[in-house]
């Protein structure tokens, strides 16, 4: 269950996203199987002879674990955003499957129960026994089979384990192996999920990761990242800037001083502003903290990314990495990390807004790029954070306004000195000194204590 419990992420991400909504539902809607299963299971153990059900117990998960890949795979597409859309794909999926396994223990536990002077033991040492087996799987399913494959595959094998654990399992309580019916149930479950497109042309562990080609430009790219554009890259022409947020980042370092600069770069995805930096600034020098090493890999082999003196990527988690960083070493630090749709929530208080402050020299400029919607409570946060910490902000907003039904991207700036004046020409509108507060309004300053991410960006 646990296995199921966090591949369920992953086939989920490229339609619900990532977010503490996507695990409060995965988790919540497991742990409602758990309980429907436990009692059914339960009841049934003391009707019937717990040898006829148990086998057959262990083959029907198998077999509903199979068929989450196609459920998902045929409801997720057909589904919007929001806490009620993950909660109905979650039980859709995973609920019945999550519920059959949950069915097994008690009817164990009844097998096992002798007399009654044992109960204690009994029960306890089954407690522990599923337990020592969520950790093995938690273990080996996060730090070792989704870095190693994709999803389904793993999936694939853990319900052909459960099936021939049931087949097993039913020889020798009854002496008896499945019928051809229930054979024939199984092979075409096995080839259903086997013969499931998965959106993602690449799955790493941290994005299901698509890469399309421009039709309007032979050598331009767009990268997806679960179910979002996060980057256009031009094989033959760095300063190709299809992405207004990425245009925006440019016009506002384009009213920084001339000549090189030391720039920081929270986030790598296709790293486009990074090779522009190099293109249009001879001799600037660019530090990538990126955590997904797999993505850097693809960037290298299908994205032409080089990396050199002027371009170094380095792997791991950005909050991290930071406190590796020299004091007044950059001139510019460019925030542009996301898990799915939001912002990292560690990467966006007010600790790691004064490690940033810390790196930058004394008139440097830290450049946010986060995504919001309707009233932009979260943009507002983290204007406010930022401003609670640096004496100029401002913000990038786009040009007919933000929309009350979609998040769009909106460019926050942030300095100790005053801001340079740089024109985003038609990409968006600057709200800064007294507009800028006024945008902030009464928003919270996030803090590693409480910072509210997912519910600011989905109230």
């Amino acid at each position: 269950m646990l296995v199921l419990e966090i591949i369920a992420s992953r086939l989920l991400a490229p339609y619900v996203g990532i977010s503490l909504e996507t695990f409060t539902g995965i988790i919540g809607t497991v742990l409602a199987g758990i309980a429907v299963g436990a009692a059914v299971g339960g009841r049934l153990a003391d009707r019937r002879d717990p040898r006829t059900m148990l086998g057959p117990a262990l083959i029907v998960g198998g077999v509903l674990t199979w068929l989450s890949v196609p459920i998902v795979a045929v409801l997720g597409p057909l589904l919007t955003d929001g806490p009620l859309a993950i909660v109905a794909l979650t039980t859709a999926a995973f609920f019945l499957p999550a519920a059959a396994l949950s069915a097994v223990s008690p009817m164990v536990a009844k097998l096992r129960l002798e007399r009654l002077d044992d109960t204690g033991s009994v029960v306890g040492g089954l407690s522990a026994a599923g337990t020592i087996g969520g950790l093995a799987g938690t273990f080996l399913t996060g730090f070792v089979a989704l870095a190693a494959l994709p999803s389904r595959p793993v999936l694939l094998v853990v319900g052909a384990a459960l099936v021939v654990a049931g087949s097993v399992a039913t020889w020798a309580l009854r002496r008896r192996l499945p019928s051809a019916a229930v054979v024939v149930v199984v092979i075409v479950s096995g080839l259903l999920v086997a013969s499931t497109t998965s959106p993602c042309q690449h799955e790493t562990a941290y994005f299901c990761v698509r890469i399309e080609h421009d039709p309007d430009n032979p050598s331009g790219r767009n990268l997806y990242l679960d179910r979002l554009r996060h980057a256009y890259v031009d094989l033959d022409d760095p300063t190709d800037l299809d992405i207004r947020y990425v245009r925006v980042v440019r016009d506002i370092v384009a009213g920084m001083p001339d000549g090189p600069l030391e720039a920081l770069h929270i986030g790598g995805g296709g790293f486009t502003f990074p090779r522009y930096l190099g293109a249009t600034r001879p001799g600037s020098r660019s530090l990538v903290l990126e955590i997904d090493e797999e993505l850097v890999r693809l960037n290298r082999d299908e994205l032409g990314l080089v990396t050199s003196p002027g371009l170094e990527v380095r792997t791991g988690d950005a909050r991290l990495a930071l406190a590796d960083q020299p004091s007044d070493s950059r001139q510019l630090v460019v925030g542009d990390a996301f898990g799915s749709t939001s912002v990292p929530w560690h990467l966006t208080t007010a600790e790691v807004v004064a490690e940033i402050d810390r790196i930058l020299v004394p008139d440097g400029i830290y450049v946010m790029n986060v995504l919001d919607g309707a009233d932009s409570e979260f943009a507002r946060a983290e204007l406010a954070t930022l401003a609670d910490r640096f004496a100029h902000v401002a913000i990038v907003l786009p040009t007919d306004g933000v929309p009350g039904d979609r998040a769009v991207n909106q460019v926050l700036v942030a300095s100790q000195a005053p801001l340079p004046a740089f024109d985003v020409r038609s990409d968006g509108r600057v709200l800064r000194g007294d507009e800028a507060h006024d945008f902030i309004g009464d928003a919270m300053v996030l803090t590693d204590d409480f910072a509210p991410v997912d519910r600011l960006l989905f109230p």
